[in-house]
């Protein structure tokens, strides 16, 4: 591995209500030397938290296990609702490469910081993505499915048992560790019945024949005046941005349903977002200069938001 190698790590916390608990799990993620806390952003709809961190390898494993040992002791899964499919408090912890490292090295990466996850604090751990050992696991939703509720009983049944940590959920639930390409979470908001998001969501997700490399849920977001469809790009060079929109909207007005906006949650590469896609996508609220992944990582950029 290079020396200078950098990993980027997107950890998705249960809870996006409670500004304390928010600052407390961000404070913990800042609290290692080297990695850097480039992104946050909370969701009081989906009640949720996505963060990235950067930095070497060493780093930012401590400091993901900073902040999921913070939010295992803040937020309790007996409680929590929200828009988005969720099985724990520390939800989703993956691991990407950046620079210097390969997809090997992360894959390694994911499975020794999943065993220490499970370890110290005790959590049920499920592997996914490039990182899975077992063929059934390497998508999210299949590990997710059921949610803390549904995954809960199955494990209490003695199925569906984690590659780490204790055969029982407690009430910080159960986290997925992955390796993964970069992956944009993507979602269109649209007027109409929330049946309808739903079944425009099972026609673009590459699992019902749909887009390739699209995986994507409908459901209602009432705050908006409407329903989303939420997607994960999981391969922006096999369908993008534009492509994804284009086939919801295409969908959506088949169903006289309108387009009122887009998002994109989380940070992207710069190849992702070509000239002139965000405004035909009706972008909303994006920003470059905290969004775009290479500006982040930039040396200038960090040392100047270093020096905030």
């Amino acid at each position: 591995m290079d020396p200078n190698a950098l990993v980027v790590c997107v950890p998705n916390f249960s809870e996006g209500r409670r500004v304390g608990v928010i600052d407390a799990i961000c404070d913990a993620l800042s609290s290692v030397p080297g990695a850097r806390l480039v992104y946050r952003q909370a969701d009081a709809e989906h009640n949720r938290l996505d963060t990235t961190i950067v930095g070497a390898p060493d780093t930012v494993q401590r400091a993901a296990l900073a902040g999921a040992a913070k939010a295992v002791d803040l937020i309790d899964m007996d409680g929590h609702t929200g828009g988005h499919p969720r099985m724990g408090a520390v939800d989703v912890i993956p691991f990407v490469p950046l620079r210097g490292i390969s997809m090997d090295e992360v894959v390694e990466l994911a499975r020794a910081f999943a065993k220490e996850l499970a370890h110290e604090l005790e959590l049920p751990v499920y592997l996914y993505d490039r990182a899975a050992i077992s063929p059934e696991r390497a998508s999210l939703a299949d590990v997710r499915r059921g949610e803390y509720e549904g995954l809960r009983e199955a494990v209490a049944r003695g199925e569906r048992l984690p590659d780490f940590g204790p055969h029982r959920l407690g009430k910080a639930g159960a986290t997925a560790v992955g390796a993964r390409k970069p992956l944009i979470a993507f979602n269109v908001y649209l007027s109409g019945p929330v049946d309808d998001a739903k079944a425009i969501a099972r026609a673009v997700r590459e699992s019902s024949g749909g887009l390739p490399a699209v995986r994507a849920i409908g459901f209602e977001t009432p705050e908006r005046g409407g329903v989303t469809v939420s997607m994960n790009l999981v391969d922006f060079e096999v369908t993008g941005i534009r492509t994804a929109f284009d086939a919801v909207a295409r969908l959506a007005a088949e169903r006289d349903m309108r387009v009122l906006s887009s998002e994109i949650v989380g940070l992207v590469p710069e190849a992702a977002l070509a000239n002139g896609d965000a405004k035909h996508v009706r972008l909303e609220g994006f920003d470059e200069d905290t969004q775009i992944l290479e500006r982040l990582v930039s040396d200038e950029a960090t040392e100047d938001r270093a020096a905030r």
